[in-house]
């Protein structure tokens, strides 16, 4: 397993929409697997390809306290959602930034697991926040893209200035 570097907002790449995985292979098994670990040593609770420049629809999340009940998701796609509820998010390409951003409470995703089996998934609280949160990401989009214009220039400012600061 490997660490791999994470994209930080305002990157370009972080804007690609990924694209659909056709082959479940030991090349994704082992991404999968260096992208938990880089998940887990941010630390983070979700991690999606397109943080760490692989353009492809796969994402890892785990949100328990003892980081052992990692989910893997290959192509996942909300198919219903409901409800709706304000919460604070943050993320690992948009470092030391929290806001609140509107999600639905529930969801329900179609995707397929490491072995390319397909499995469909309800979630709330939390872990559905957290997979629309990375769906976003495979999707091109970071929560920022959620906040005012006024919001999204003071932190692109803000991160600019600390990328300038630790270079």
């Amino acid at each position: 397993m490997a660490l791999l570097k994470i994209l930080h907002f305002p990157d370009p790449r972080l804007q690609r929409v990924a694209q659909f995985v056709s082959v479940v292979d030991d090349a994704l098994r082992q991404l999968a697997g260096d992208m938990a670990e880089t998940m887990y040593a941010a630390p983070g609770i979700g991690l999606a390809a397109t943080q760490v420049d692989h353009h492809i629809c796969l994402v890892v999340i785990d949100i328990s306290e003892e980081k052992n009940q990692l989910i893997t998701l290959v192509n996942p796609e909300i198919v219903s959602q409901t409800g709706a509820k304000e919460g604070e998010e943050g993320c690992l390409s948009v470092p030391g930034i929290y806001d609140k951003v509107t999600r639905a409470e529930q969801v329900r995703i179609r995707a397929l697991d490491l072995n390319g089996q397909p499995f469909e998934l309800e979630a709330e609280g939390l872990l559905a926040v957290c997979i629309q949160h990375e769906i976003d990401h495979l999707q091109g989009r970071v929560f920022v893209d959620r906040l005012s214009r006024l919001k999204q220039m003071r932190i692109r400012k803000k991160l600019l200035k600390l990328d300038r600061e630790t270079m």
